[in-house]
């Protein structure tokens, strides 16, 4: 196993322990849940990115940016998806793309 994949396991691991999979849940609700954190990343930022209440030795935009990834890395563990070797595949396609490809503004 690599980082990615460990850590996915380990996090859902955890998730399963504390009860959030004792029924399986929705994939439309498992991203409702990853958005959700975008959104309270996007509110730190908006109030100035103040320490976390959580964990103070981190900004509020750092602690919700670990939420981001720790609910989209349960997900992915709970339905099998390949995340590891989907993303090396995905940076592996985007290196070889034009320069801006695609000639959107942003």
């Amino acid at each position: 196993m690599t980082f990615i994949s460990d850590l996915a396991r380990d996090i859902h691991n955890t998730a399963k322990e504390k009860g959030w999979w004792e029924e399986d849940r929705n994939d439309g609700e498992m991203i409702a849940l990853v958005h959700s954190e975008l959104s309270e990343m996007l509110e730190a930022i908006r109030h100035g990115n103040p320490p976390s209440d959580h964990i103070p030795e981190f900004s509020g935009a750092e602690e919700e940016a670990a939420d981001v990834v720790i609910r989209m890395l349960d997900m992915c563990e709970a339905r099998g998806w390949r995340l590891e070797a989907a993303i090396k595949a995905k940076m592996k396609f985007n290196a070889n793309r034009p320069h801006k490809h695609g000639g959107k503004k942003f």
